[in-house]
């Protein structure tokens, strides 16, 4: 999590050096800026990123602006309705209930009720508690480098927080199913049986077992995304041992794969519960946790919940505008068109990069994993890869890293993100590569 992060000044103007010194004399210190010259940024549109100096950049990152920085359509909706009400979510407001049922009907058979929050984090914490309940468990299942909030509550099942940060009693941590590195001819198998092993431990220690939560592309793991559907199994193994299965979709979900709404449905799996985050209002603060009749019936049954501006009519406008741009402009296929020309255009590069050990992912959601040397997989090189985003943000391209050793670059661009962009990545990130070679 802290692998891209701005630690001195390198070459910043006065005038960034100067913010940034009061960025932590106000906000403090605990906040985190990306990068070892951070970018001052003061416009958006699309793809596209301005900062303080009118340099314009590539955001090949943003995905909570999902359907692109300063949409009009989403810009349309908000301001219409701040400008009729905004207010507490205890009344009557016929909006919510609009969107609700238009954003069920996107989901499997089943779910087919939304309690909505603020905050992925808020959603990933409601969707637990409501798993605790239902089981009667306690225990939760997540992989090594999972993120999944920072609520007290999430923040113990986000081994991704560092050592820093503890993890609960009752959460077990499993690998992650990495098919570059696993040597493994069935990855479904081999990762179902790590589930069964982990709930076997968590019963052999007195917590019963409530729930696992996985985002199905596993982002912060250092994005696995096939071969698909291998986490078909490690569900049935859930389920067989009397757990829910909480997707996070937080990240891979509104289309963002490619052909499908839910990053789940590449696996054939349909959870209990989805959990969903502020991309859903293209940054604007709503998530959602989206579940059964029976889970939903099982919490209410135990616990008085409400959320005072979870599901707001400014938020719900926002998300509504998201929802019918997706669907008006088949926002899934054209991640997976321009997904599967990126990536194809990425494993040519790596042909003259030995660098790069792996090219993954599914959608506008790749990874691009740098080694020291191809023929040793057991050499992931971080500093290469902090050192390769650091030369594409002077090449004006902004991303990020993701992994245990902070070595995958991370490519999750907003959906305006085109294929007459590709050639622009293509040629920054040759760039950087050989720049730090």
């Amino acid at each position: 999590m802290d692998g891209n992060s701005f630690r001195a000044d390198s070459g910043s103007s006065a005038t960034d050096l100067a913010m940034i010194q009061r960025r932590e004399r106000v906000l403090g210190p605990s906040y985190r800026l990306f990068y070892e010259d951070p970018v001052h940024l003061v416009k958006g549109e699309g793809a596209r990123l301005w900062d303080a100096h009118g340099a314009e950049y590539l955001d090949m990152y943003n995905n909570v602006a999902s359907v692109g920085h300063a949409h009009p359509r989403v810009v349309a909706a908000v301001t219409e309705q701040a400008l009729q009400l905004n207010t507490h979510t205890r009344y009557l407001h016929e909006k919510v209930l609009d969107y609700a049922e238009q954003l069920t009907a996107t989901m499997p058979d089943g779910l087919e009720q939304a309690m909505f929050v603020c905050t992925g984090s808020e959603a990933n914490d409601l969707a637990v508690r409501m798993a605790q309940v239902h089981t009667g468990g306690t225990g939760v299942i997540v992989t090594e480098e999972a993120y999944h909030g920072n609520s007290a509550l999430t923040s113990a099942l986000s081994p991704a927080l560092g050592s820093g940060n503890d993890l609960d009693g009752s959460v077990r941590v499993i690998p992650a199913p990495d098919a570059y590195r696993v040597d493994t001819d069935d990855l479904g198998a081999w990762f179902a049986a790590r589930i069964t092993e982990a709930i076997a431990d968590l019963e052999s220690s007195g917590h019963r077992f409530a729930a696992f939560i996985a985002d199905s592309l596993f982002s912060s793991d250092g994005v696995f995304a096939d071969p698909v559907p291998f986490l078909a199994p490690a569900i049935d193994a859930v389920r067989a041992a009397g757990g829910l299965f909480i997707a996070d979709e937080v990240q891979p979900g509104f289309g963002r794969t490619g052909t499908s709404m839910w990053g789940f449905d590449r696996h054939g799996v349909v959870p209990d519960l989805v959990t969903l985050g502020k991309p859903m209002g293209n940054g604007m603060p709503v998530a959602a946790v989206v579940g059964t009749p029976e889970v939903f019936r099982s919490f209410a049954d135990r616990v008085p919940y409400f959320n005072t501006f979870g599901g707001n009519p400014v938020s719900i406008a926002a998300a509504q505008a998201v929802l019918d741009i997706i669907q008006d402009d088949d926002l899934p296929g054209h991640n997976a068109r321009v997904g599967a020309e990126l990536i194809g255009e990425l494993n040519t590069l790596a042909a003259s990069h030995p660098g790069i050990g792996d090219v993954r992912g599914s959608g506008l959601y790749l990874g691009i994993e740098l080694v020291h040397d191809t023929d040793d997989l057991a050499r992931p090189d971080g500093p290469r890869a902090l050192a390769v985003i650091n030369a594409l943000r002077r090449h004006h391209i902004l991303t990020s890293v993701a992994g245990p050793h902070s070595n995958v670059l991370k490519i999750r661009p907003p959906f305006a993100f085109a294929a007459s962009d590709i050639d622009r990545f293509i040629a920054g990130l040759d760039a950087a590569l050989r720049e730090t070679r």
